[in-house]
């Protein structure tokens, strides 16, 4: 009975332990490789996520600021285009304007007929009044040039000149920023002289008008009017642009 007791505590003693079973220790070896390749793998797939988003981040700011200078550019443009347009209106409306102007200098028996300082509107012809209310828009006296040409379309209502008058009356208060008084008044060019060749500038200048008042519907009814009504123009191609530019500002 004792040898057994002996057999069974030899036997036992013969048996490895789990800490020293190799099989055991194999497993835990693996076990401990694949949770370190797992922590390896996880922070290199935050360190890759990590480097994409700030990758998407400098993109992102890259693109909005390459739209910010695209915008400014666009805005600049539009704004120097239209500039030449309206210096290039002036001086074709300046030229049509000189026809006559030599006679009624004559008439008023010589001296300068367009001194500009002049606050009234000396007597004479409808070209040479016209031209002295011109001189005064070109000078930036804005005030007395729209006074001008009110008087000018009171003393000369039948004038070939009086649409071209009723313009220049509108775009005296437009270079104020008056853009409530200016829409009137390119609104009478459209009713009161539809013949006019003003007319499409007009309605341009309308659509300025609304859009710096802010009511963008009536802007984009008068701008498309102007490109659909008068394509073949410089009138309409400025209208597109700036159709173009409150789209891109979502107005």
């Amino acid at each position: 009975m004792a040898g057994l007791a002996l057999f069974a505590l030899s036997g036992c003693e013969l048996l490895p332990t789990a800490a020293e079973d190799p099989v055991l220790i194999k497993l835990n070896e693996l076990e401990r490789r694949l949770r370190s390749i797992e922590r390896i793998v996880e922070n290199q797939s935050l360190v890759q996520m990590t480097q994409q988003v700030e990758s998407l981040e400098r993109r992102t700011d890259q693109l909005q600021g390459r739209a910010e200078t695209l915008e400014h550019d666009a805005a600049d443009t539009a704004g120097r285009q239209r500039q030449l347009y309206t210096d290039l209106d002036a001086r074709i409306a300046s030229l049509e304007s000189n026809v006559g102007v030599g006679a009624a200098t004559g008439a008023l028996g010589g001296g300068s007929p367009l001194s500009v300082g002049q606050s009234q509107l000396a007597s004479g012809s409808d070209r040479y009044n016209y031209q002295v209310a011109f001189e005064l828009l070109k000078d930036e006296r804005y005030d007395r040039s729209a006074a001008a040409f009110r008087r000018f379309l009171a003393a000369f209502p039948d004038s070939d000149l009086a649409g071209n008058a009723q313009y220049w009356l509108g775009e005296s208060y437009y270079a104020a920023d008056e853009f409530e008084r200016a829409l009137q008044d390119f609104e009478l060019v459209v009713s009161d002289y539809p013949r006019s060749r003003k007319v499409p500038d007009a309605l341009l200048k309308m659509g300025y008008c609304n859009y710096s008042l802010k009511r963008w519907h009536a802007a984009r009814v008068t701008l498309s009017q102007v490109q659909s009504n008068y394509p073949e123009t410089t009138a309409a191609r400025l209208a597109g642009q700036y159709l173009e530019r409150m789209d891109s500002e979502g107005v």
